[in-house]
């Protein structure tokens, strides 16, 4: 079977290929920002930009008994402007040569059909609210720009998970930290060696980060939590060996999914710092800096989803799986704002299609994942709506 068989026979794997087939790397989204505001005017449906270009679409409610729903995608892929040509390899979709963009063009498929469908027909439903980013894996920006005071709705769903069937309910933080060791006084490695005022600044910076958490900081039901990676220790000159070195520094990743446990990380961090300062007076001094890059994705004490996601799930004959994540992703801007009516949004990572290989040439989606996502999207909009 070809590619235009399945596109023919299946309108949601045609919108889907389309959409892959519009090259949208970061920050250049125009071409498939045009092209969503053109199918939104064919298909009445009611569409706008925000400021920073992201795309808010709203389907009315027929029914403002029932709760208001938002599902979230994103615009932009890894990859340049380049042609993509989309071609079936058994069950497999992928592009020639380059990254396909299922992630998150599988995602955005699956809203815009389900916000499509859902219009056209007479089936009693509250407001659906979809949001379609800029610049989610270059650095975020889009969904930084979101005018969330304009969106009703509490719960969120973000399709831009990797597996079928996939929820996630919380997601780590990721926050940088910076030492930075100073020697007050340097020297000849030979002539000044017994000087005990002088302290070599390469000697310092490893015996902090001797002492320093490396690794997982804390689990909890076999999941990961919180941990610290170092990422590099830069001192002196390899070449040069006859030097005192008097500047040091070390650079650290934190990711926690628990705000209390990635502050009590912290203050382990700077309680070690504190030490070193006391035990070098006036002989070196050590300074540490934190940057929090994404705020903690945590996981709410509201059930609801998961539970209804889990049944739904099952009897969709789809395998949930209700798991944290590591990482980060647009779940965790949406967990810490509000929406119009003050409340905080209740975000959850959603997979609707099974994305391989992703940000690679070989990147490929299977395609009856990806209406067995619709299915299960359909499913649990009935469940939730009921």
């Amino acid at each position: 079977m070809q590619i235009d068989d399945i596109r023919k026979e299946h309108e949601l794997i045609n919108l889907f290929c389309t959409l892959a087939e519009i090259p949208s790397p970061s920050l250049k989204e125009e071409k498939v920002i045009d092209w969503l505001q053109e199918y939104c005017k064919k298909n009445s449906l009611e569409c706008r930009l925000d400021a920073y270009k992201n795309i808010i679409i709203k389907v009315p409610p027929t029914d403002t008994s029932k709760p208001t729903l938002l599902l979230s995608a994103h615009m932009d892929v890894i990859g340049d402007e380049s042609p993509v040509e989309t071609y079936l390899d058994g069950d497999l979709i992928r592009a020639k040569g380059r990254t396909l963009g299922a992630d998150d063009k599988a995602g955005l498929a699956n809203a815009l059909f389900f916000a499509k469908e859902l219009a056209k027909s007479d089936i009693p439903h509250g407001e659906l609210e979809l949001v379609f980013t800029r610049d989610e894996e270059n650095g975020a920006s889009g969904i930084r720009n979101i005018e969330f005071d304009k969106l009703n709705s509490k719960y969120v769903l973000v399709l831009d998970s990797d597996s079928l069937g996939q929820l996630m309910t919380s997601g780590a933080s990721y926050t940088t930290v910076k030492i930075h060791v100073k020697s007050y006084k340097g020297g000849h490695s030979g002539i000044d060696i017994a000087d005990t005022t002088r302290e070599n600044a390469a000697k310092l910076i490893a015996d902090i980060v001797a002492n320093l958490p490396q690794g997982v900081y804390y689990s909890e039901n076999g999941e990961v939590v919180t941990s610290c990676n170092i990422g590099g220790i830069i001192s002196g000159n390899l070449n040069v060996t006859n030097i005192i070195n008097t500047t040091a520094d070390a650079t650290y990743s934190i990711r926690s999914s628990s705000r209390q446990m990635e502050e009590e990380l912290k203050a382990r961090m700077i309680f070690e710092i504190n030490d070193f300062n006391n035990q070098y007076n006036g002989i070196a001094e050590a300074e540490i800096t934190f940057a929090e890059h994404l705020p903690p994705f945590e996981k709410s004490s509201d059930n609801y989803i998961p539970i209804l996601f889990e049944a739904v799930a099952k009897k969709a004959g789809v395998t949930p799986e209700i798991s944290s994540f590591h990482a980060g992703a647009e779940t965790h801007i949406y967990a810490n704002r509000t929406n119009s009516k003050g409340e905080k949004f209740l975000p959850y990572l959603v997979g609707l299609a099974d994305v391989n290989n992703m940000h690679s040439s070989d990147e490929n989606v299977n395609y009856n994942s990806i209406l067995k996502g619709q299915e299960l999207l359909k499913e649990f909009y009935k469940a939730y709506s009921n």
